[in-house]
């Protein structure tokens, strides 16, 4: 569990957190097998007997005041009394103490009844269920159906895989017989109407989930016989009298809705782990949960705010995510199409569920595969719940990420499935009338995660012993962090331990939250946001009076004296930048941003920076790195070193200057240092990121250049010289001035 704060040293009261203008919180990453310094957590098997407060029901922890009968809650102050069972353990030797007693993370097996009781009704086999779109090409299935096949190959034994197509019927397909059965039933055109069949009565559960083991060649078979809708189809439609439309038809809301109830607990089904991969190569249009793409859908909102096309434009899919999260499904969008889909409608489904979403424009350039594998192959947790809890000086102000609510308690986040990338975001304020002292207790955080974790049991080195082969066991379990923070009356102090990127990662959150609302305020919102801190920075450090005597041109927007504030300014400029906050989006797809949104709300605070402000680094030679430039410009091309390596977390874009020698090969072999470096970084990443070779002296450079910000205007437009990036400072300057602080 990773967690870093955007303030190491907490602000002693709300006078001094407003006036030092940084946002205060946390980015939690709770499945990291590390906390940010690489250090795991202590692990136990006794997390039944974890000690809670009676007031505030933390848990007790490394920094709780103890002793023999009694202990203080570092959370809340109140006293507890220890139960004997307790004291006897807590007071072993050092050698034989507790994990709760060397270290303030911990990782603990629940047994007895509270890890039974929860894991006890759940099917311990995962399930996996692909949802495809036959409204749909040739590419776009064969693209789906290698997808798959990746699939197939990440997937442990023992698991069970289903297989649902949809378009304006449902088609769900038995394989465990020799050869594959589907059987079909209609859609109702209506968006208030129901399937008038349980898919249970279609085809029996047990029938529709086929094991992994014995029917993995029967699953590639099956996927072999999908074919889009095809003019066949149309044309029997025609005779039968029905609507010749219908091959454009995709009944996506009322195929994913019987899904999910045929997974959940009304057929007397419980899994720890379901999860449905649905792939879509458009809009749905048809049945309950259809949604208007049209032009004149949208040229009739035309006059509205330039957010129209990123407003849900019903609560279907809402209340669709609610029933999901209740029913322990796990719901990931696969999105490949340029035609308008409506992902804002359609998001819920992953964010709220624990999924992702992922769009690709084309079948051409998909990594689709490489990204499913990659999903699969990565250690994840389920059933997760997650709170923090603070002591009693601030609170949870905001909190941000993928995951659904809890309807009853504040701050209770429930997640179906959380990997060791997704990251959850809080920000905090003061209680009234409250603040640090010296004769208070220190800040405090407590995490509690409590998740679900599949283990196998049994050998799997003899795949062709079927008695061998793995089966599923579940395990509860427990995992807490207490931070104790130091707090300080020192804006200076504030300011020299900012984390830049959990700033940077808090801001986003916030700039993605407002712009669903207006996108031309938030632009200004942020700017004026820079402003401040600009001023505050300078009145701390004396640059400015508060009288305004001082030049405009001594108004210091670099933040010389702060190295860990330097790259804010520019920080901002990129993110007014980026599709999330283009008025001009007549250029950019308004799925495109959702995307986006989806993507930033869940990456960790280093690899948002990567995706916001890309980092470029020079090679003298394919085996010689040069320089890691800070700035984003064209001024790269007067260096000496004639290749460049630019990495925008979601592309890796190599660049080989035009001047560059016709000796230097191209593109770089595959056994030199650059090359070691970017299959590192792809390694690393858990999306995989497109790959582009570019020759300067023959190639359209444009790709690599869009990443060069700071020659851009705030419009988005391109300048002739560097001047984008420093014009806006300049006007940043103006405006500290203007206000005379």
């Amino acid at each position: 569990m990773a967690v870093r704060a955007s303030l190491g040293c907490f602000p002693s009261d709300p006078a001094l957190h407003a006036s030092c203008a940084m946002p205060w919180g946390v980015a939690v990453t709770p499945f990291s097998a590390v906390d940010e310094r690489g250090s795991p957590p202590a692990t136990g098997d006794e997390g039944h007997l974890l000690p809670r407060c009676q007031s505030c029901f933390a848990y007790f922890s490394l920094l709780c005041p103890l002793d023999r009968w009694s202990w203080t809650c570092t959370v809340c102050g109140a006293e507890n009394e220890m139960p004997a069972d307790a004291a006897a353990r807590y007071a072993r030797d050092g050698a034989h103490d507790p994990p709760e007693m060397r270290s303030a993370f911990v990782d603990l097996l629940l047994q007895g009844e509270e890890g039974e009781e929860e894991v006890a009704a759940a099917a311990p086999t995962p399930v996996y269920v692909a949802v495809i779109d036959l409204s749909s090409s040739e590419e776009f299935l064969e693209l789906v159906k290698s997808a798959l096949q990746a699939a197939l190959e990440a997937l442990s034994l023992g698991s069970l895989f289903g297989l649902l197509t949809f378009s304006s019927k449902i088609g769900l397909y038995d394989v465990q017989g020799p050869i594959p059965i589907v059987k079909n039933v209609f859609i109702p055109p209506d968006s208030d109407v129901a399937l008038p069949i349980d898919l249970e009565d279609i085809m029996p559960l047990c029938s529709f989930l086929a094991p992994i083991d014995t029917c993995k060649d029967r699953i590639t078979e099956a996927l072999e016989t999908i074919k889009p809708i095809s003019s066949w189809d149309i044309a029997a439609n025609a005779a039968e009298g029905q609507d010749h439309v219908l091959h454009h038809t995709r009944g996506f809301g009322v195929a994913l809705d019987v899904l999910v109830n045929y997974l959940g607990s009304e057929y007397g089904n419980s899994f720890e782990l379901a999860r449905i991969f649905a792939f879509l190569s458009g809009p749905p249009n048809y049945g309950a949960g259809k949604l208007d793409t049209s032009e004149e859908q949208n040229a009739g909102k035309a006059g509205d705010a330039v957010h129209i096309l990123l407003q849900d434009q019903t609560n279907f899919y809402k209340n669709l995510a609610t029933s999901a999260v209740q029913a322990g499904v796990c719901v990931d969008l696969f999105a490949i199409t340029n035609e308008h889909t409506d992902l804002t409608s359609l998001k819920v489904l992953s964010v709220e569920s624990g999924g992702s979403l992922f769009l690709y424009s084309s079948t051409d350039e998909s990594t689709l595969p490489q990204d499913i594998y990659k999903m699969l192959s990565r250690p994840c947790a389920f059933g997760c719940v997650m709170r923090l809890r603070t002591s009693s000086q601030f609170k949870i102000a905001d909190s941000y990420g993928h995951f659904f609510p809890d309807p009853q308690y504040t701050h209770v986040q429930h997640i179906n499935c959380c990997d060791s990338f997704a990251t959850y975001s809080y920000d905090f304020e003061f209680e009234k009338d409250s603040q640090f002292s010296r004769k208070s207790s220190p800040p405090i955080l407590q995490i509690a995660f409590k998740y679900t974790v599949l283990v196998h049991n049994g050998d799997t080195s003899d795949a062709s012993n079927s008695g061998s082969r793995s089966k599923y066991s579940l395990e509860r379990r427990l995992r807490v962090r207490t931070i104790q923070y130091n707090s300080t009356a020192n804006i200076w102090d504030l300011y020299d331990f900012v984390d830049p990127d959990v700033v940077l990662t808090i801001l986003v959150h916030q700039v993605i939250l407002s712009s669903l609302s207006d996108v031309l305020e938030t632009r200004l919102w942020l700017q004026d946001w820079l402003v401040a801190v600009v001023a505050q920075y300078n009145k701390a450090y004396k640059n400015v009076t508060s009288g305004g005597g001082t030049g405009m041109y001594d108004i210091d927007v670099n933040f010389s004296h702060c190295s860990q504030l330097q790259h804010l300014s520019r920080f901002v400029f990129a993110v007014l930048l980026s599709p999330l906050l283009q008025v001009n989006s007549e250029y950019i797809h308004p799925d495109y941003v959702t995307y986006l949104q989806c993507l930033f709300s869940a990456l960790e605070p280093a690899s948002l920076r990567q995706a916001i402000w890309p980092t470029l680094i020079s090679y003298s030679s394919p085996d010689v790195e040069a320089e890691v430039h800070q700035s984003l410009s064209r001024t790269v091309f007067t260096s000496e070193s004639p290749i460049f390596l630019l990495d925008a977390y979601k592309d890796l874009l190599v660049y080989y200057s035009p001047t560059a020698s016709s000796e230097i090969p191209f593109p770089p072999p595959r056994d030199c240092l650059l090359r070691s470096t970017i299959d590192r970084l792809k390694q690393e990443r858990n999306i995989t990121p497109k790959l582009m070779f570019i020759q300067g002296a023959r190639d359209d450079t444009t790709e690599f250049e869009k990443y060069l910000v700071e020659d851009q205007t705030l419009d988005g437009s391109w300048l002739s010289s560097s001047t984008g990036f420093s014009s806006f400072l300049d006007e940043v300057r103006s405006k500290v001035a203007e206000h005379g602080i």
